[in-house]
C-alpha cells in the first residue's frame, strides 16, 4: 500500500502512543482522522502539527462503546476521502488484583479494548466494501494495538491483559473474514513509557524481563507499523516489538 494521500484513522489519537501513531502517518504522508473522546483540545494539538506536514487532518469525537458514534466516525472521516487504513489505538489500562475485580470494570475495559475495536473494524469494512465494491487485490489495511501482555500476561492486570488477548484472537478471525480485500494485523509493543504510579523499583523489575534492557521508543513502534501497513502479503499476524520481552 502506498501510505501517500492515503486516509487513515486512528483511535485513541490523543493517548501516548497513539498521539506518535498519527504524527508517523502523517511524516509518511497520510491525511489523518484523529479520533478522541474526551480530550479535544489534545486532539486539535495533534491535528495542527499533522498540518505542518501539509497534509489534512481533522479531530473526530466519538465514544466507542456507541455503536452509532463510531458509525458517524465513519461518517465524517468521508468527508476527508476513503479511509484504507484503520489504526485501533484507543485503551484503557486497567490494573488491580483479581480481588478487586468487578463486572462493571471487567465490562469497561473489554468494552473499550476488544469489543469497540471489532466494532470499528466493522464499520471501516463496511466503507471499504462500499467504496470498492468487489476488490480482488488489497484496499484496506486494519492495525490492532495490543501488548506483550497479551503474550506474557501480568499478576495483578487480568482484565487489560485478557482484553489484549481477545484482541489478538479478534485480528486473526478478521484476518479470515476480511481477506483478500483487507489485511488484519495487530502489534505487541512492549515498555514503550512507564506508568505514572513506577518507581524506580518497579522500573528496574520490569527491565530485568526484557532483553534488550531498555524501554521502546515511539519511533520503533511507528516504523512496524508502517512496515506492516506498506506489505501487502501479511496478515493475521502479530509483530511483537519489545525487545525480547514475550520469548
Amino acid at each position: 500500500m502506498e501510505l501517500r494521500k492515503t486516509l487513515a484513522v486512528i483511535t485513541g489519537s490523543t493517548g501516548r502512543l497513539g498521539s506518535e501513531i498519527a504524527l508517523a502517518l502523517a511524516q509518511a504522508g497520510c491525511n489523518c482522522i484523529c479520533h478522541y473522546n474526551k480530550n479535544r483540545e489534545k486532539a486539535k494539538s495533534i491535528v495542527e502539527k499533522i498540518q505542518h506536514y501539509k497534509v489534512k487532518a481533522e479531530a473526530v469525537q466519538a465514544e466507542l462503546t456507541d455503536e452509532k458514534q463510531i458509525e458517524n466516525l465513519f461518517e465524517k472521516a468521508g468527508r476527508l476521502g476513503k479511509p484504507q487504513i484503520l489504526i485501533n489505538s484507543a485503551a484503557v489500562f486497567s490494573r488491580q488484583p483479581l480481588e478487586q475485580v468487578s463486572f462493571g470494570e471487567a465490562q469497561k475495559v473489554l468494552n473499550i479494548n476488544l469489543t469497540a475495536a471489532i466494532l470499528t473494524s466493522r464499520a471501516f469494512a463496511k466503507s471499504i466494501n462500499e467504496n470498492f465494491p468487489n476488490s480482488t487485490s488489497v484496499a484496506g489495511k486494519i492495525i490492532n494495538i495490543a501488548d506483550a501482555g497479551a503474550l506474557r500476561p501480568w499478576a495483578g492486570f487480568v482484565l487489560y491483559c485478557s482484553s489484549k488477548a481477545g484482541l489478538i484472537g479478534a485480528t486473526k478471525a478478521l484476518a479470515k473474514e476480511l481477506a483478500p480485500a483487507i489485511c488484519v494485523n495487530a502489534i505487541a509493543p512492549g515498555i514503550v513509557t512507564w506508568p505514572d504510579e513506577f518507581d524506580e523499583q518497579q522500573k528496574e523489575r520490569q527491565l530485568s524481563f526484557i532483553p534488550i534492557k531498555r524501554t521502546a521508543r515511539p519511533e520503533e513502534i511507528t516504523n512496524a507499523l508502517k512496515f506492516l501497513l506498506e506489505n501487502d502479503y501479511i496478515t493475521g499476524q502479530v509483530l511483537c516489538v519489545d525487545g525480547g520481552r514475550s520469548i
